[in-house]
């Protein structure tokens, strides 16, 4: 995204940057991401030509919100790191990543079938939050808040296992809580 020729954008063009990425960010996460570019330009209160001049296809705006997502994620999962405790920052930060994921997959698929790969494009931004993960993962283990025998590929499996599993219950709060109990009593050591 971006390349060589890419040149800082007048204020008002950043605005309805933002602007566009912020509605398309609601809009794909609750409606899905088979909601139109015009639909999301019109939530906007752009132009579908303004939104084409910045995100030349829907994939692109997409990856876009993915990138945006991912971003945010990890200055969030940083700043809870800095703030709190190691225990309490890893299972916050677990929290987080779980629920922020959410529909990342519909975007993935969407963006597979446009020939795109959402892997590529967001190698920096999950190469970041994995390092941010794997630091959250030592210092909870070193705090004794998590078992010593759970390595970073089991964690980021058990965040990709949890935000399935909360995909699968949908929005009843009680249960998403239950999932998360669960999930983390078992990170806790046995005593």
């Amino acid at each position: 995204m971006g390349g060589a020729q890419e040149r800082p954008l007048r204020a008002d063009a950043a605005r309805n940057r933002a602007r566009l990425l912020d509605t398309a960010t609601e809009v794909f996460t609750t409606r899905g991401v088979g909601v139109p570019t015009e639909e999301i330009a019109r939530a906007a209160g752009v132009g579908v030509g303004t939104l084409f001049r910045h995100f030349p296809t829907k994939e692109a705006l997409l990856e876009a919100v993915m990138v945006r997502r991912l971003e945010g994620m990890a200055a969030r999962t940083a700043r809870i790191a800095a703030e709190a405790g190691p225990a309490e920052a890893f299972f916050a930060c677990f929290r987080l990543v779980v629920e922020e994921s959410t529909g990342k997959s519909e975007f993935t698929r969407a963006l597979a079938a446009a020939g795109v790969d959402a892997h590529a494009s967001l190698r920096g931004p999950t190469s970041e939050i994995q390092a941010r993960l794997a630091d959250l993962l030592t210092g909870a283990q070193r705090a004794g808040a998590v078992r010593p025998d759970v390595g970073l590929p089991e964690f980021i499996a058990l965040l990709a296992g949890t935000g399935g599993a909360l995909e699968q219950l949908g929005p009843d709060p009680a249960a998403r809580e239950r999932i998360f109990s669960v999930v983390f009593d078992g990170l806790r050591p046995h005593r």
